[in-house]
């Protein structure tokens, strides 16, 4: 476990721990912000340009705000004020990109962690009636009636960012999105990466429904997040260095979709283990990376490793 969390996505709700794979693994989360002292405490500074370029003002506004709820941990406000940002800015910024990234990696990673803790309580119940409580039925009931709830606010959620990223973050234009791809690779890779993170979030939910050859449905949820982490891969391929964090983190979660959603381990495996043999053998390609980079590189090159001696114990001997 790293940070105490669990072992195949690490994640936080507190802006301070998230301190590594920040726009990279979209599974722990930071934007390391420019503060400055004010009464005691530390916040984001708003006198100077984001990223050396002059904004709008209303841009600049919402993207000050976003700091500063994310500081305050009220991450729904943070979402709504980097919504805003994505509807006017175009492109997005690298601080920009990793906000968006920070407030809804947040509200979903609470829903989520919400809905890990009922389904504890549910086996914990069921145990309970197992062993003879009848009143143990009545409570059942009502965990399954909050845990609907708790579902539709992540469903909500994943559907906002996903029609926020279909929208405004990759092209529908194929010609754009090729021009874009070429011109900006790693955003491209980010952004689909993050659309298959979502759509996995709604798999889990739902499961990885197969057509009777064993395939997905094409109209499937999981179809979707495995074609999005597929184009993402075939982008990070020729487009970013096998030590970047991007595309390792990509690979990092790629492998766990494939081993939690569609229950594919040896795949799982073979994904985790690639991306780990094409690092080392080009560690050139690392000294290139600035110290935070190389930093969280090193981290989901750990994660990986640690998840592949772990499901190597799935694998079919």
């Amino acid at each position: 476990h790293v940070l105490g969390l669990n072992k195949h996505e690490q994640e936080t709700s507190s802006w301070q721990k998230a301190e590594v794979c920040t726009q990279y693994s979209n599974e722990v989360v930071l934007v390391p912000g420019r503060h400055r002292r004010v009464a005691g405490c530390a916040v984001p500074c708003a006198n100077r340009p984001l990223g050396g370029r002059a904004m709008p003002l209303t841009i600049e506004k919402n993207v000050y705000m976003a700091r500063l709820a994310g500081q305050a941990e009220r991450y729904e406000e943070m979402c709504t004020h980097m919504k805003e940002v994505a509807l006017e800015m175009e492109p997005l910024g690298l601080e920009e990109r990793n906000l968006l990234s920070v407030a809804y990696k947040n509200v979903v990673g609470a829903r989520r962690s919400s809905l890990r803790t009922l389904a504890s309580c549910e086996k914990s119940e069921q145990d309970w009636l197992q062993a003879g409580d009848e009143s143990a039925e009545e409570r059942l009931m009502w965990i399954a009636g909050y845990r609907s709830g708790v579902e539709h606010e992540l469903e909500e959620v994943c559907a906002e960012v996903l029609s926020l990223i279909d929208s405004r973050l990759i092209p529908t234009n194929p010609g754009l999105r090729a021009q874009q791809e070429q011109e900006d690779a790693e955003s491209q890779v980010f952004y689909q990466k993050m659309r298959a993170d979502y759509f996995r979030y709604l798999a889990e939910l739902r499961g990885a429904r197969s057509m009777e050859d064993g395939t997905l449905a094409p109209d499937s949820i999981a179809y979707r997040a495995e074609a999005s982490y597929k184009a993402a891969s075939k982008l990070a391929q020729t487009g970013l260095p096998p030590t970047h964090p991007i595309r390792l983190g990509l690979a990092l979660n790629y492998a766990v979709f494939l081993h939690e959603v569609l229950r594919q381990s040896s795949e799982a495996c073979e994904r985790a283990k690639q991306a780990i043999d094409d690092a080392i053998a080009e560690l050139d390609c690392a000294a290139s990376l600035d110290a935070a980079s190389y930093r969280d590189s090193t981290l989901i090159m750990q994660l990986l490793r640690d998840n592949l001696a772990l499901w190597a114990e799935d694998r079919p001997r």
